[in-house]
């Protein structure tokens, strides 16, 4: 038996479900019916996945359902579900102890459970572990667990099976069973000593880059007060060959890892009698950026004798990142809201999402506008919030009154064009 159990068919687990099909019997699970017919129609609802891949899949004997007795099967189990930060900004695990109870009475002995979700360390032997043991198995000997942290980069130039995967077992056996599961699909396999490293593997990568991201932030505050573009700085800084990566401002932090991965660590340091400060400042700094925008936004229309309750403003790009079809816990949306809930008429354009998408916290009923010269010239003021390569950034240059780039503020050639 080498069949593959993917749980949660999200931006984690669709990836996962697509490759482990091109080599062993795959199916995927998930609690929500509609992207399970969605799949089996050989459809796609991630744009970045197209039909064909998910044609090619179900021809290969994918399957996806929302059946979960049908675990039993499996010999790899993968759970990639969300794993969201509270109102306190506490882990919220609930999407994984809702998995270990579907599955816990189908579990087999011999199985192997790997998570992917990003989590604090101590959760794969702390919180699974014990669940699983409560059913009569003891891992390391007749069911075996260990935690691989997903590396998803949507929209990059990396191909999944490229991405170096790292493993840790409870066990060794564990993580040796897990290296030779994972080597279907992944050409570098990175062991580990155990799960709690390989779940802080993961943390770090997000710290270093939230940390990174308030840095450059704060940075292109202060270069907006001096007048100075940032992205130059930054460009010219990035020639150095060494000591330097180059990390560039935008709107504030997106997506489902960056703004939440960090304070699964800095609550875990709690526990231990420590404050991640440092962690938590870049945090604080992420945030900050987005009421800088809104002052930003303010400040332009009212240097044109207009105020937000009566101006018509365009947002470029919703999503959190350039070129995908994410837009969880993206800084555009909050811009959006406030834009909206300050009266005045706002619209946006994304060619990732036709219409508005709908979280939890918002729900406008909106459709992305098309952009073209006459269109243009209605807005009294145009933010560029994600750089689509889809958008007609020259156009925009020539026919908007007046333009917000959010990555960095300045002037340029005596318009009111205002970018980094």
């Amino acid at each position: 038996m080498s069949k593959v159990a993917i749980i949660g068919l999200g931006y984690v687990g669709l990836p996962l479900w697509i490759n482990f099909s091109k080599h062993v019997e795959t199916i995927g699970f998930d609690v929500d019916e509609k992207k399970i017919n969605t799949l089996n129609s050989s459809q796609s609802y991630i744009k970045h996945f197209g039909n064909a891949e998910i044609q090619k899949s179900i021809e290969r004997g994918a399957e996806a359902t929302t059946d979960f007795s049908r675990i039993s099967e499996a010999k790899m189990i993968i759970i990639c579900v969300p794993t969201p930060l509270t109102k306190n900004k506490d882990p919220d695990m609930k999407y994984v102890l809702s998995v270990l109870d579907l599955i816990k009475k189908y579990l087999k002995s011999g199985q192997i459970l790997s998570l992917e979700s990003t989590t604090y360390p101590g959760t794969t032997e702390e919180l699974i572990k014990p669940i699983i043991e409560s059913e009569g198995f003891k891992v390391g000997s007749d069911f075996h667990l260990i935690y691989s942290p997903e590396r998803e980069n949507p929209g990059g130039e990396i191909s999944q099976e490229n991405i170096p995967k790292v493993i840790g077992g409870v066990t060794k056996k564990c993580t040796d069973l897990g290296v030779s599961f994972y080597s279907k699909v992944f050409k570098e396999m990175v062991p580990v000593s155990s799960p709690k490293i390989a779940e802080l593997v993961k943390l770090l990568e997000n710290i270093h880059r939230a940390v990174n991201l308030g840095m450059i932030n704060e940075f292109k505050m202060i270069c907006d007060k001096m007048g100075i573009d940032t992205y130059e700085v930054v460009k010219a800084a990035a020639s150095k060959p060494f000591g330097f990566v180059p990390y560039y401002p935008g709107p504030g932090w997106g997506g489902h890892c960056i703004p939440v991965d960090p304070f699964y660590f800095s609550w875990k340091a709690k526990e231990y009698g420590s404050t991640a400060r440092f962690i938590e400042l870049a945090g604080e700094m992420n945030e900050l950026v987005i009421d800088w925008i809104k002052l930003k936004i303010q400040s332009l229309l009212n240097n044109q004798n207009k105020a937000v309750s009566n101006s018509k403003v365009l947002l470029l790009g919703l999503s959190y990142k350039e070129n995908v079809d994410d837009a969880r816990e993206s800084p555009s949306l909050e811009i959006f809201d406030f834009i909206s809930k300050n009266g005045s008429e706002v619209e946006y354009s994304d060619p990732h999402f036709p219409d508005f998408p709908i979280t939890r916290k918002f729900n406008y009923k909106q459709k992305s506008v098309n952009i073209n010269k006459d269109s243009l010239s209605d807005y009294d003021l145009v933010v560029v919030l994600t750089k689509h390569n889809a958008f007609d950034y020259e156009l925009i240059l020539q026919h908007a009154k007046m333009i917000l780039d959010t990555r960095g503020v300045f002037e340029v050639d005596n318009k009111n064009v205002f970018r980094g």
